[in-house]
């Protein structure tokens, strides 16, 4: 289980920065009944509420969960998790998913469950991360490597979609339409040992193994960390995501 705090000031705040653009077609008006699937700890369910939206929201994580039903109560949060959704056909008018798809088991499935839950004309956006362009999660993946730890990270059975092309395939197949994908880059400003300390405690699948290893191997890896890091420490971590939008097509008259 994810330690939902740390993960709020280190994760939550890097992927912030994608909120603005995911929610657009609430911001118009045009889709009060928002899903915001794989909340996390809420970045996109508290700007969806702000801008009068209808808001559902759903994880996988209980401690997420918790947080996110404490924090915003006039939101509906549920424990659910990608590619089963408990919500009936065309309940939604728009999903929002803040680097959620990039975690699925199975991306195709994901796709076709949130094709289901959304109303036809409704619209889907999506995130998720362009890899060989992830500096502030990078910098710990090569910090491992420097210090000579034999690490196991988990695999990532999205590699095969995380393509503009590849996704944008993906998203037809599901039986979407109009869909396109953008690059958004940008730099993460973040105290040095702050971030350290928030993505380690976070607990996630790739790097809360850190701190299960002995003292020592910590303290190795940290300072491989803080030597890598160093050179972002002004300017930040450039970072870049994809943003995937699509929509249901329209009901047949």
């Amino acid at each position: 289980m994810t330690n939902a705090e740390a993960y709020d000031r280190g994760f939550a705040h890097l992927s912030s920065h994608t909120v603005g653009p995911l929610l657009a077609r609430v911001r118009d008006g045009s889709a009060p009944r928002l899903l915001d699937v794989g909340c996390g700890t809420g970045v996109v369910t508290a700007a969806a509420l702000a801008l009068g939206a209808e808001v559902t929201a759903v994880d996988a994580d209980p401690a997420m969960v918790e947080l996110v039903a404490r924090r915003h109560p006039y939101a509906t949060i549920r424990r659910a998790a990608l590619p089963e959704l408990p919500f009936e056909d065309e309940r939604f008018d728009a999903i929002a998913g803040n680097f959620v798809i990039n975690h699925v088991p199975d991306a195709p499935a994901a796709l076709r469950e949130l094709h289901r839950v959304l109303r036809p004309a409704g619209t889907l956006a999506l995130t998720w991360w362009k890899g060989d362009e992830m500096t502030a999660t990078g910098v710990f993946t090569e910090a491992i490597a420097a210090a000579g730890v034999s690490y196991d990270f988990p695999p990532r059975p999205f590699t095969a979609h995380d393509t503009p092309e590849r996704f944008t395939a993906l998203l037809e197949r599901a039986g979407f339409a109009e869909a396109a994908v953008e690059a958004i880059r940008w730099r993460h400003r973040a105290d040095l040992a702050s971030w350290w300390t928030d993505v380690v405690e976070a607990g996630g699948p790739r790097f809360g193994a850190i701190a299960r290893q002995p003292p020592e191997t910590v303290a190795r890896i940290r300072a491989a960390y803080l030597r890598l890091a160093e050179p972002y420490a002004r300017e930040g971590f450039p970072v870049c995501a994809y943003l995937a939008r699509a929509s249901r097509p329209p009901a047949a008259a």
